[in-house]
């Protein structure tokens, strides 16, 4: 049942913290609390910036390393803002997305070339083959090695952030920054490499080594390993939909994670084992299989991404009709386009503040939207009604400013019917019935 709203008294809540207690906290133990983690997970990460850093130094030299760098650094924002953009409508907490591409950049990175280098070089050993035992490692060790330690992040978002990993789009875009960084940080060491090989032969140009790495893995497979990682993510996300109540649905929430991450190794090692064919087989690869996947995930998440605002549009109007909302309101939440307007209608009559109290009332209406929805397929929070709670204060607080920006921006772009001058008039008006 939705609380009451009366706009003589405000919300009828049974007891309204303080402004500075505005956020409802669980009591959470010592080892949970959120500087010991935050404390925790940054000496970690940085003590394996440092060790990997270091290590792709000592294999590329310091000029390679700043070449590797340097070029390295070109795809990653252009692949950041993509999954930041499909997470636009309900944006994850930027610290999420932080840890995710230092993840993958850092530890998933020291992971890989530590586990990779080990088992390539015991295989060659027990084999006495060298070259079988590289094709072997590219083809079948990295694959699992690389994209288990890749999905160790999102695994850990899962299980921790909870609150913020509702759906498929938060696990395709927790596994693309960290899939991100894991790539840059491979990018780093191949170009590098490539740079000093070219240093010992003499060569550049167009026909240097750099420059056809450059080719290969910045222009024409940036989205490679996104592109694997992404189904872990998948995985991940549709379990975090499911994931309460019976006993099947969890079942189905370890199962389905599992099997994402199953899929992202095959198609890693379909990837690496298409260069044991020669060019044409990497061509094939790439074209055949590769692109056309491409597109099939970036229709998904588009779709998803529209299938999130048909939720706004299905769940708001209940609050809406219980006097939280104006009638106008879930239109324009709905409506991405609206929602900018909105924004930049309170910033150009009332400042910058007023901008950001604006889109904080829509990141928190579209978390009420998304917590009705969740309670609605019968997978509740066990904190339901204190977070809904939570959520309505929070608009209760921004709605003099976010409303009529709201209002304005849905009759804008014609979502709502702009009613004649004379019966929008908000004072005496004998003309209203």
């Amino acid at each position: 049942m939705i609380p009451a709203y009366d706009e003589a008294t405000g919300p009828a809540f049974d007891a309204v913290p303080e402004r500075a207690r505005w956020r409802y906290r669980p009591q959470r133990a010592f080892w949970r609390s959120r500087a010991v983690r935050v404390t925790a997970v940054t000496l970690v990460l940085g003590l394996c910036a440092l060790v990997i850093l270091a290590l792709v130094r000592e294999e590329t030299g310091t000029a390679g390393f700043l070449v590797g760098l340097g070029l390295a650094v070109l795809p990653v924002p252009l692949l950041l803002a993509a999954f930041r953009w499909l997470d636009r409508v309900e944006p994850g907490p930027w610290r999420n997305l932080v840890f995710a591409f230092a993840w993958g950049a850092f530890a998933a990175a020291l992971i890989a070339i530590t586990a990779n280098t080990f088992a390539t070089r015991w295989i060659a050993t027990a084999t006495a083959d060298p070259a079988s035992a590289d094709t072997l490692g590219a083809t079948v060790v990295a694959p699992v090695v690389e994209e288990s330690a890749k999905a160790v992040a999102v695994l850990l978002l899962f299980l921790f952030r909870r609150r913020d990993f509702t759906g498929l789009v938060d696990g395709v875009v927790v596994a693309g920054f960290t899939a991100t960084g894991f790539a840059f940080t491979e990018n780093i060491l191949y170009l590098g490499s490539a740079f000093g090989e070219d240093q010992m032969g003499g060569t550049a140009g167009v026909e240097s080594v750099t420059v056809a790495t450059f080719f290969v893995r910045v222009v024409m497979s940036p989205f490679a390993h996104p592109l694997f990682t992404v189904f872990t993510g998948i995985g991940f996300g549709i379990a975090a939909a499911v994931a309460a109540g019976r006993r099947r649905r969890r079942f189905v929430a370890v199962v389905l994670p599992l099997a994402g991450l199953v899929l992202a190794m095959g198609v890693h090692a379909l990837w690496n084992g298409s260069t044991v064919f020669g060019p044409w087989g990497f061509f094939l690869v790439y074209g055949a299989f590769m692109l056309p996947a491409l597109g099939l995930l970036t229709w998904l998440a588009v779709w998803t991404r529209q299938r999130e605002l048909r939720t706004l549009a299905g769940e708001l109007p209940a609050y809406a009709a219980a006097g939280w909302l104006s009638p106008d309101e879930p239109l324009a939440l709905s409506s991405m386009r609206a929602r900018g307007m909105a924004r930049g209608y309170a910033a150009r009559f009332l400042g910058p503040a007023a901008a950001r109290a604006v889109g904080e009332y829509e990141a928190f209406a579209t978390s009420l939207a998304f917590l009705r929805h969740r309670s609605r397929r019968g997978t509740v929070d066990p904190d339901f009604a204190a977070r809904e709670q939570e959520l309505l204060h929070h608009l209760w607080q921004r709605k003099d400013v976010a409303g009529p920006a709201l209002t304005y921006a849905a009759r804008a772009t014609g979502r709502a019917w702009t009613p004649p001058p004379h019966r929008d008039y908000t004072g005496y008006n004998p003309y209203r019935r």
